[in-house]
């Protein structure tokens, strides 16, 4: 239906307009997440974030995974119950956009909460969200970090340095 769609638009001249997807698929047409998507698959997380929604998803980029030691990334991608907690911190059922974020506390669908701040730009955890690059998808909505959240500790202390 929707390539039927377009396909009309493109005809009458009507081509800026662009479809969103699911919060995975939005992930990989950005370019940014690749260690992120690649995370999802080995937790098996996919097929929710494809799913109804909405969420929203605080998002690290290739740059934060970077950010962790490489044999504390090789292991969390090869522990799946490790790597699906930590990604789950990342999630909040339902959807906060930027213009929404309040100042407190969030629950995340890992079960604990997120610390949201609004002084000196958005931010989750200390951690600033990108400006201007969130993503809207069809269930959610995209924040992008440069830090993985690690649960229970300073995310910047404990991942924002590479030794």
């Amino acid at each position: 239906m929707k390539k039927v769609l377009l396909l009309s638009l493109l005809a009458l001249g009507i081509s800026n307009i662009a479809f969103a997807d699911d919060i995975v698929d939005s992930a990989i047409a950005d370019g940014s997440y690749k260690t992120l998507v690649t995370a999802l698959k080995g937790a098996g997380l996919v097929d929710i974030l494809k799913g109804a929604g909405p969420f929203t998803v605080f998002a690290p980029n290739d740059a934060a995974f970077a950010k962790l030691p490489q044999e504390k990334l090789d292991a969390l991608l090869k522990d799946k119950e490790a790597l699906t907690k930590v990604l789950t911190y990342h999630v909040v059922a339902g959807e906060i956009s930027a213009a929404d974020v309040k100042v407190g506390k969030v629950k995340s669908v890992e079960g604990h909460d997120l610390g949201l701040s609004v002084t000196d730009g958005i931010k989750v955890n200390g951690i600033t969200l990108a400006p201007g690059r969130d993503i809207k998808a069809d269930n959610g909505v995209i924040h992008m970090i440069d830090t993985v959240l690690l649960q229970g500790s300073d995310s910047k202390k404990k991942a924002g340095k590479k030794k």
